[in-house]
């Protein structure tokens, strides 16, 4: 075999090599993809109080960090106050 059929081979060898790979890496990033999705739809919902305890320490920290004034924090939780306790 010449040595430019060689190198044609190998050549063909490694981007097959490399497309296999690369397929490999996307179907193991949409396992991993699945199974996170997985676990999120299947956890527990968390009960309205503990929702709420985490939107009033949401938007406590929003204030902290002057993205929102007190007075929007205090009507946006009022708000989803009564969406998320009118749910239970």
């Amino acid at each position: 075999m010449s040595s430019k059929a060689v190198q044609s081979i190998s050549k063909s060898a490694s981007a097959a090599a490399g497309s296999i790979g690369t397929a490999a890496v996307a179907a193991a990033s949409a396992v991993a993809a699945a199974a996170v999705a997985a676990s999120i739809v299947l956890s527990p919902v968390p009960d309205a109080t503990s929702r709420m305890d985490g939107v009033h320490a949401d938007l406590l920290r929003a204030v902290q960090l002057n993205q929102i004034t007190p007075e929007q924090a205090e009507k946006f939780e009022a708000k989803l106050a009564g969406r998320i306790l009118g749910e239970s």
